[in-house]
């Protein structure tokens, strides 16, 4: 997901943890301003070039809930003796109780009767159980899928599974985990009003990731940025089996790239990984 700083203009991409951590409040780390990250956030860049991001409509109005699965029954209310009559009164119309109606049985109420065959079945409910959490499991594992491949411990479990039951892990991102050896900016020698970048890098996590999205960013000599263009895996690589094969954990490369030539005015650029 991307969002953007509304006083540089600066786009970043960032994850569910970092919105969950303030509540959508964000510092940019160019120039330090604080902002609501929700504001701008999205799926997708629009096509470039483009200068600020789309503001997201306000929220919608908060919902009422009515269906019910629970309400405390109310107190039984208690009734009051009737007070004893004072001298004088009329006492015809009290009614007294029998006095053998005041004696209790001291017989015990039988107790029913269980047979050895009627106990409750309890395994379908313990069947379901299970199954649930099976599936809670699975889907817990699938959210942090990221986190467990890039783990060593739970990583090369992983792959050992899938090694040995033929199946393929989902390459993990890690653009921080890539350090950029050498580059170059030169310009193209067979296109007008063009630059070839050429750049070297090394994957240094322990696992292979997919092909990085190459972000280029232009400044002019007082470092105000005059241009920035974000490269997909697609528009630097021909074959689709390197594509998909990923960047093995360890392995060094070099990317050429070709982006339009901003003009004299570029003097700076600053090459970033997504």
């Amino acid at each position: 997901m991307y969002t953007q700083c509304p006083e540089c203009l600066s786009v970043f991409s960032l994850g569910a943890p970092v919105l969950v951590q303030a509540h959508g409040m964000v510092i940019c780390g160019h120039c330090g301003a604080s902002f609501d990250a929700m504001a701008t956030l999205g799926e997708q860049l629009p096509p470039e070039p483009f200068e600020a991001l789309p503001i997201n409509p306000p929220g919608l109005a908060v919902p009422l809930i009515d269906d019910v699965v629970y309400r405390p029954k109310p107190a039984t209310p208690v009734v009051a003796a009737p007070a004893a009559a004072l001298p004088g009164e009329d006492f015809s119309q009290l009614v007294f109780a029998p006095r053998f109606a005041q004696k209790t049985s001291s017989r015990r109420p039988k107790r029913a009767r269980r047979y050895r065959g009627e106990r409750p079945r309890r395994w379908p409910w313990l069947t379901v159980c299970a199954a649930l959490l099976l599936a809670l499991g699975a889907q817990l594992a699938w959210i942090n899928r990221d986190y467990l491949v890039r783990d060593p411990l739970t990583g090369a479990w992983l792959h050992h599974l899938c090694n040995t039951f033929g199946c393929r892990l989902p390459l993990v991102a890690a653009p921080k985990q890539l350090r950029l050896l050498a580059s170059n900016v030169e310009t193209h020698p067979n296109a007008a009003h063009a630059l070839m970048i050429s750049l070297s890098l090394r994957n240094q996590a322990r696992f292979t990731q997919p092909w990085p999205v190459v972000v280029v960013t232009l400044f002019d000599a007082g470092g105000h940025q005059l241009a920035m263009r974000r490269l997909q895996p697609t528009d630097y690589l021909d074959d689709d089996d390197v594509l998909h094969a990923g960047l093995a954990p360890g392995a060094t490369t070099a990317l050429l790239l070709e982006v339009e030539d901003p003009g004299d005015k570029a003097v700076a650029y600053e090459f970033g990984f997504e």
